[in-house]
């Protein structure tokens, strides 16, 4: 009766929990409770607002060019839908268990091309508006997505740049 190698399975965790004391924060588990106070998720939260009072002044206008503010419906419900998956990716943590995405370059992409289709979407709403209230607050809530959108850009460039030139430096 030969025994072989088996494979032993444990509770413990290689974080050292029983050790840590009673004020510090171990950084095990699903949740990440430090994420929603940062800079980028307090851009993002603007970002996801802003976004939904654009659709929403449009949704609510009466249309005078269908094909316009369709698109701008389109792309900011689209842009809304991403940030708020990169928020949830952040929050829950699942950049560790999916690795084979590099989610700084993939927020870095999404970003670039994010905030030029909102662009063009909030230029073109407001050069169709036609002086209808909603159509042009719809359009004002467009351009100031954009700027925050340029501002996640700004600040993911730095994070996905200044992780490559820290990695190539070390």
């Amino acid at each position: 009766m030969s025994h072989g190698a088996g494979l032993v399975r444990t509770t413990c965790s290689s974080g050292g929990g029983g050790a840590a004391g009673p004020g510090t924060q171990t950084s095990e588990g699903l949740l990440d409770p430090a994420y929603p106070r940062t800079q980028g998720a307090m851009l993002k939260v603007a970002q996801m607002v802003t976004l939904l009072i654009a659709f929403i002044c449009v949704r609510s206008s009466a249309w005078t060019d269908y094909s316009a503010y369709s698109y701008f419906e389109v792309v900011t419900i689209c842009d809304l839908i991403m940030i708020l998956a990169f928020y949830l990716v952040h929050l829950f943590r699942f950049y560790r268990v999916l690795t084979c995405i590099s989610w700084p370059l993939s927020e870095l992409l999404h970003y670039v091309i994010g905030t030029l289709l909102l662009l063009i979407a909030s230029i073109v709403a407001a050069s169709k508006s036609y002086n209808q209230s909603g159509l042009i607050a719809g359009a004002i809530f467009g351009f100031l997505a954009t700027f925050l959108c340029l501002a996640s850009l700004w600040l993911s460039y730095k994070i996905s740049c200044g992780t490559q030139s820290a990695d190539a430096s070390a």
